[in-house]
């Protein structure tokens, strides 16, 4: 095999492994001054391949707010077996902000959320849900979203677990620090729990703009480690030096 023909490949070998360890980032909670409201996922539907870190900032402020598994079928009810963030609140001029993340395990496969809190009125049925990986085609993200607007009954308030369908979290949602940063309901294991009350206690007239971070994927630095690796792995097996 020419040596230029092993490079190339090698290479595309590489940046394939990188391009599955993105870490992409989404803002729960909007404010008053944000387009598009306070209930909502900014930005609410991505794609995110398999192996990638998607790290959900819990910046609204004020806020209160979850990140619950749910299904297109049922976009206001929990999945059976997905995961779930729980609550967490945050007051206003709070400035270091939660995350929760969620490693993709199945990229091949729509993943579908909804906010759980009910207070001033539900979240979800005000728009609040949100896609993974959803079809541009058929089962779209915008009749998931319309049809969690139109939906009757109150949204499921069950307690989920940090693996969920297609996507797993290893930890809870944190750092909880900070003046008045609150979590409720928060998952400590992968089990669903039993059904929890809804707990709400924020202000949902926030004042000041949320500042939306850049949803351009980069890639994690675990993940050029795993490429790099991958690719001297590769380039020994078939002979070839990399200098």
């Amino acid at each position: 095999m020419h040596r230029s023909i092993v490079i190339s490949t090698i290479l595309a070998f590489a940046a394939l492994v990188a391009a599955q360890n993105q870490t992409i980032q989404l803002v729960v909670g909007g404010e008053a001054s944000t387009q598009g409201g306070i209930f909502q996922f900014i930005p609410p539907s991505i794609t995110a391949s398999e192996g990638s870190v998607v790290t959900f900032q819990f910046a609204g402020n004020p806020g209160n707010h979850s990140i619950t598994q749910s299904s297109f079928s049922s976009p206001c009810q929990p999945l059976t077996g997905g995961f779930d963030s729980g609550f967490v609140f945050i007051p206003q001029g709070t400035e270091t902000f939660p995350t929760f993340e969620l490693t993709i395990t199945n990229g091949s496969q729509p993943i579908w959320f909804y906010c759980k809190q009910l207070s001033p009125a539900p979240h979800c049925q005000a728009g609040m849900v949100g896609a993974i990986n959803a079809p541009t085609s058929g089962n779209t993200f915008d009749l998931f979203q319309q049809a969690a607007t139109h939906s009757t009954g109150t949204p499921g308030q069950n307690v989920g677990g940090l693996v969920g369908v297609g996507a797993s979290a290893s930890a809870p949602p944190g750092p909880l620090t900070g003046s008045g940063v609150e979590g409720f309901g928060n998952p400590t294991g992968a089990s669903a729990a039993s059904v929890a009350s809804a707990t709400s206690s924020a202000s949902t007239t926030p004042s000041s703009p949320v500042s939306s971070p850049s949803t351009s994927p980069s890639t994690s630095s675990s993940g050029m480690v795993e490429a790099n690796g991958l690719v001297m792995m590769l380039a020994a097996l078939l002979g070839v030096t990399l200098a």
